[in-house]
């Protein structure tokens, strides 16, 4: 029996009680991405994602363990909630527009210690100020800048549009602005170079793709190392007190921690280890997040249809953001339909040794997208599912 035919036994044996749909998380896969993201990091510590995980349990379990510290949240109403819920050291790492919960995060000294929020423009600073309503509690802030690689004198971008702020000059005025403005305290720099930590630089049968990536990407390693420290000394001549420096992720974690500027990585998909992120030569993960639908049809030789399916990602649209069949091995989507709202029929010999109510195990394009899906995810050791837990839809909440 193959390692992934074992892994499929295992599931299959671990939820024959449970029906389908659902969505499971194999804690020994989950746990040893953990201790490999830690080894790539060197001894800084790392700041989980809470965007790639999406439950408060798995949250808590990943920073209990050494190594990790410290949130990375996508949005304020979440950042205060998490807040709320007892974690401390909550990194909001987008800006956001929320006057409600700028409110609530300046009115209240615990959430006001726990959350810093991003900016990168001062206009963000005078929204947060006028939805102040009365609260006086100093806002901690963190400065974002802009980690593309610009070629050609500035023709060629590679790399996420995000911030505005690309040269030590603008950080260190917009650093500038916040030392002098009351109520606002500056304590860090993030730095997100996703076009290095999340481009995968091996993509399967694509030999000259992936060379090229991996060359654009040692170019943009070695461009944002400088410049980042540059940044960096910038905006410490500003505030000699800087708690932190935010950089990397899951694909680039070691390459990040090995420059001084940095003091912290940040790191989320690795942990469940989706699709996207087969695809590197700079690690390699074990899937630990899964999802499976039931057999409902038997249309024909060589095809079975599964119930649901249609859970594609965000990005650019394309085949590389849909779920794939995983378990067993050899199923693949009928071109004409691919997977649908309500019904997915999968190609391949395997169907044929499927029945009805036998269980199709996918994995997700993304990492927390899957817990869009599900109300609960299904912790499984060994071949036993050993506790459930609901994921951020399950508890009521969806923040985007």
């Amino acid at each position: 029996m193959t390692a992934l035919a074992a892994d499929r036994a295992r599931y299959d044996r671990a939820t024959a009680h449970l029906d389908a749909p659902l969505a499971i998380v194999d804690l020994d896969a989950f746990d040893a991405n953990a201790d490999d993201l830690v080894r790539r990091a060197g001894g800084k510590p790392v700041r989980v994602a809470s965007k790639s995980v999406r439950c408060r349990a798995l949250l808590e379990r990943v920073l209990a363990r050494d190594g990790f510290q410290g949130v990375m949240s996508f949005t304020l109403a979440e950042s205060l909630w998490l807040a709320r819920s007892g974690f401390g050291d909550i990194l909001l790492a987008y800006p956001s527009a929320d006057r409600a919960g700028f409110a609530e995060l300046a009115a209240d000294p615990k959430l006001a210690g726990a959350v810093t929020v991003m900016v990168d423009d001062p206009a963000q600073l005078d929204l947060i100020d006028a939805a102040r309503a009365g609260g006086r509690e100093v806002v901690r802030v963190c400065l974002e800048m802009d980690t593309s690689l610009r070629l050609l004198g500035g023709r060629v971008r590679v790399g996420a549009r995000r911030s505005p702020l690309r040269s030590p000059a603008q950080l260190a005025e917009l650093a500038r602005s916040v030392a002098r403005r009351p109520g606002f305290r500056l304590v860090g720099v993030m730095a997100y170079e996703g076009h290095i930590a999340g481009v995968g630089d091996a993509v399967a049968g694509r030999r000259l793709r992936s060379r090229a990536i991996r060359l654009m990407q040692a170019a943009a390693r070695r461009e944002l190392a400088e410049r980042r420290a540059a940044v960096v000394h910038a905006v410490r001549a500003v505030v000699p007190g800087l708690e932190f420096v935010n950089g990397g992720g899951t694909g680039s974690v070691q390459h990040t921690a090995a420059e001084d500027a940095v003091t912290e990585i940040a790191a989320g998909s690795g942990l469940y280890v989706p699709r996207l992120f087969d695809n590197y030569t700079s690690f390699t993960g074990r899937p630990a997040a899964l999802f499976a639908l039931p057999v409902v049809r038997r249309p024909g030789v060589g095809v079975v249809t599964v119930l649901g399916g249609g859970y594609p990602a965000s990005g650019a649209a394309g085949p590389d953001r849909l779920p794939v069949p995983y378990l067993p091995e050899g199923l693949a989507y009928d071109p004409q339909e691919g997977p649908g709202e309500v019904q997915t029929p999968l190609l391949g010999a395997p169907a044929d040794d499927l029945l009805v109510g036998d269980k199709v195990w996918f994995r997700h394009a993304k990492a927390g997208e899957l817990c869009e899906r599900f109300d609960a995810l299904r912790l499984i050791e060994g071949d036993t599912v050993t506790a459930t837990v609901p994921t951020y839809r399950g508890e009521g909440h969806t923040f985007l």
